[in-house]
């Protein structure tokens, strides 16, 4: 770390603490030449990978877009918010863990489904119904039904949230 104050190439840290509820940490440093202190701040720096929409325009990944979906097949349902921030973070670590500089829309809202899916399934078949395109009422039904089966496979859990 260069010297704020002379340009000296040779710092050294005299004391180092975590602010910001663990996300940051802060570091008092003293220059070894002009003996000058001063404070950093250092954070870990999570590149987000852009989308791929389909019609193969890129865009950076957007957090608040990802909450207004969620938060859209959520409406007037039991689940709390501490439980969309959970599956925003999720959904955000699945994406981060892919190491793609970019990924396809489609793995995205694949996830969204797979967390609507754990938190209400009502919400899970109103998002479904829009990323699906469903045409008509027999999609609809077709969807439940796949749900309803899922559900009742032997070996599998079912959670209630709400």
């Amino acid at each position: 770390m260069h010297c704020p104050f002379c340009g000296a190439l040779d710092t050294k840290v005299i004391d180092s603490r975590l602010v910001a509820e663990g996300d940051q940490v802060r570091r008092r440093r003293e220059c070894i030449t002009c003996e000058e202190r001063f404070t950093t701040y250092e954070t870990a720096e999570l590149v987000m990978p852009r989308i791929i929409k389909q019609n193969g325009n890129r865009e950076p990944f957007d957090e608040s877009k990802l909450y207004s979906g969620l938060n859209k097949a959520l409406e007037k349902r039991p689940v709390s918010v501490e439980a969309v921030e959970s599956a925003v973070n999720r959904i955000k670590h699945y994406i981060r863990a892919t190491g793609e500089r970019e990924v396809p829309s489609g793995l995205l809202g694949e996830a969204v489904m797979r967390e609507l899916r754990q938190l209400d399934e009502v919400a899970f078949v109103r998002f479904a119904s829009v990323y699906r395109s469903f045409k008509d009422l027999n999609e609809f039904r077709a969807e439940i039904d796949r749900l309803s089966n899922d559900d009742h496979l032997p070996g599998q859990q079912t959670s209630d949230q709400g």
